[in-house]
């Protein structure tokens, strides 16, 4: 497992450096069930878990949630029937940063911890 879920998330401002590529290479065989896909050419992190139902999903939701606000960084979530699908990005500087993988790998951690199996 990804020793990302043991770092914390550093403040960022907006003029923080975005990840070049030879770093999201670097990081990204940490989190290797993410994907990186561009929004309104914005690069991020995006992963979709799945669930027996919609009462696990949303509970996944609310966990993911107070990760988010006990790190404050919050990503984009999207709850559905059997489904959350979780996008980590810095909105400051428009990209991906280091918090972003940290993030991703802190997710998996909880997914571990609730047994939400990839989808």
């Amino acid at each position: 497992m990804s020793e990302l879920r043991n770092e914390r998330c550093v403040a960022c401002r907006r003029d923080a450096p975005r990840l070049g590529a030879d770093e999201i290479a670097a990081l990204q065989p940490q989190v290797p069930d993410w994907t990186i896909v561009e929004h309104d050419g914005v690069p991020r992190l995006e992963r979709v878990y799945a669930f027996p139902n919609f009462i696990e999903a949303l509970g996944f939701t609310v966990k993911v949630g107070a990760l988010a606000e006990g790190e404050a960084h919050h990503p984009e979530i999207v709850t559905e029937w059997g489904r959350v699908k979780v996008g980590w990005w810095t909105h400051k500087i428009r990209g991906l940063h280091r918090n972003d993988f940290i993030m991703a790998a802190k997710t998996d951690a909880l997914a571990g911890s609730t047994a939400a199996a990839p989808r």
